[in-house]
């Protein structure tokens, strides 16, 4: 059974697993089953008109068909018609919604007058309001609006309503709890636009309109010299903050439910909200909790993409193994990649995996693809400075550590970032700033390793002991392995002239 309100699908009395692409694309065959249903049907219905690729789409249709007992040889339920497209060729009954054991069993306020949440988490973009009282700027705070849908769709786990849904509202005076409503979402984000001569003013927030609270706000003053340069930055800006602000409210949602009561959805919130957090003991949580999630849904791709990147950043602390990492990293970042190909998190854990068992170039290329896939990927950015930073390239690790900072500057990973740039600009020979910017991510994050490495190596090479040998001591602290010899063998640095430099200067500060 298929409840399109509550989102579940039933064998008997059993609830099936479904990942939220899946079950929207099965609902859309079923009531489109009196028609052949199309590639670019799928596409408009299923992921807001953006292209996916082959292997994606045939990925949804097979899970589709195992959610039912079906499979592509018996096409018992739903068809492949060649060259046409899929049908739904079973035979359905439907029930009335006071038929349905969702009508007696869910408690009247999660009944909406309008459309049912997804399983994912749902936003909406309003157009931002012209407030400059010129009607020919209008082009302005739409193009921001626009641009923000478009950004925000790239991350693909969360629903993003249409621009051209979002924008019946231009203009008009509305509620949000009735924009919610109408759209089947839980989020709207709202702005305005004020140009004044050569200067403009652009106020942006993030509301969850279920607890009627504003989860984000922030105002945005530049001058207008090159207009489109303007409208990408703001728009990078403003999408690179809504996103943590998401995950961390769905992981406080997840928090509240009953342990029991958890679907895959929430395992991998709850685990997100502990990853961010960039500890031993939360890491540990995260993968349990993780594993959980995959163990419901054994192709959930965000659950299997987050999970390699965690094993990967573990080894990389020195607090896992680093080949059994990059063996359970690997498994998991493939079988991401088979899942859903388009998810920029498969990639990054699959860059992880690569850069450590020194397959360099691929990993840049898996990076890069992560990055292309969705631009404003802090942590993906992040860590391409990372990978180019282990190749020698120091200058452009130190651009792309810096990009990370500026695209996610509250992010809790923003001591990583730092502790990146310190590393490039250390490689590039400049100790008292490499020292500045490990000391600054350890202001952030005090047991950050990556920062007390970095620290201990340049003030080893700048030659101040003192320094040097205190930062040596936390860092034997934060990692009691450590040792030339673990530097040696598992610091995966491309250029020999590169890895004497780094190992010269924890000599210098003492460590044998």
């Amino acid at each position: 059974m298929l409840d399109a309100g509550r989102r579940e699908l039933r064998r008997a009395k059993t609830l099936i697993a479904l990942e939220p692409q899946v079950f929207d694309l099965l609902l859309y065959l079923l009531r489109n089953r009196e028609r052949v249903v199309t590639r670019d049907d799928l596409l408009d219905a299923v992921w807001n008109g953006r292209v996916v690729s082959e292997s994606t789409l045939t990925s949804r249709i097979n899970a589709a068909r195992r959610a039912i007992d079906d499979n592509g040889e018996e096409q018992r339920l739903i068809r492949t018609i060649a060259r046409k497209g899929v049908r739904f060729v079973g035979e359905v009954t439907e029930l009335s919604e006071a038929a349905t054991p969702a009508a007696t069993s869910r408690p009247a306020a999660a009944t909406p007058a309008g459309l049912p949440l997804p399983d994912r988490p749902a936003i909406a973009v309003l157009p931002f309001i012209n407030m400059s009282g010129e009607a020919e700027q209008d082009y302005f705070s739409d193009g921001i609006s626009e641009d923000i849908i478009t950004a925000l769709s790239k991350l693909r786990w969360f629903f993003v309503i249409a621009r051209n849904s979002s924008f019946i509202y231009k203009g008009r005076a509305v509620h949000l709890r009735e924009v919610a409503q109408e759209l089947g979402v839980r989020y709207v984000v709202e702005g305005s636009v004020r140009k004044d001569g050569d200067r403009v003013r652009i106020s942006a927030q993030l509301n969850d309109v279920a607890t009627g609270s504003h989860l984000w706000a922030e105002r945005y003053d530049r001058e207008l010299a090159d207009v489109f340069a303007v409208q990408d930055e703001i728009t990078e800006a403003i999408v690179a903050a809504i996103e943590p602000q998401l995950y961390a409210a769905e992981s406080f949602r997840a928090q509240r439910k009953p342990p029991d009561s958890m679907d895959a959805w929430d395992l991998v919130m709850r685990a997100l909200s502990h990853y961010w957090r960039v500890t031993r003991q939360d890491h540990v949580v995260a993968q349990a909790l993780l594993e959980k999630a995959i163990a419901l849904d054994p192709n959930y791709g965000k659950a299997l993409g987050l999970l390699g990147t965690s094993y990967m950043f573990t080894a990389h602390m020195g607090w896992m193994d680093m080949d059994s990492a990059i063996t359970g990293a690997e498994r998991a970042a493939r079988a991401a990649i088979r899942a859903d190909s388009e998810d920029a998190w498969a990639h990054n854990a699959l860059g992880h995996v690569n850069l450590f068992a020194r397959r360099f170039q691929d990993a840049l290329a898996e990076f890069e693809t992560a990055l292309r896939l969705n631009p404003n990927f802090a942590l993906a950015q992040g860590y391409y400075g990372l990978a180019l930073g282990y190749c020698g390239r120091w200058r452009d690790a130190d651009e792309a550590a810096r990009r990370a900072i500026r695209l996610s500057p509250r992010d809790p990973y923003a001591p990583v970032y730092y502790g990146i740039a310190a590393y490039a600009r250390f490689l590039g020979g400049d100790d008292a700033e490499a020292i500045r910017l490990a000391q600054e991510a350890l202001r952030q994050r005090s047991d950050f390793v990556g920062a007390h490495r970095v620290l201990t190596a340049a003030a080893g090479m700048a030659g101040q002991r003192d320094l040097a040998h205190a930062a040596l001591k936390e860092l034997r602290r934060a990692q009691p392995n450590i040792s030339l010899a673990w530097l040696a063998e598992f610091m995966p640095v491309k250029l020999a002239s590169d890895r004497e430099r780094y190992l010269e200067g924890f000599r210098r500060a003492g460590l044998t």
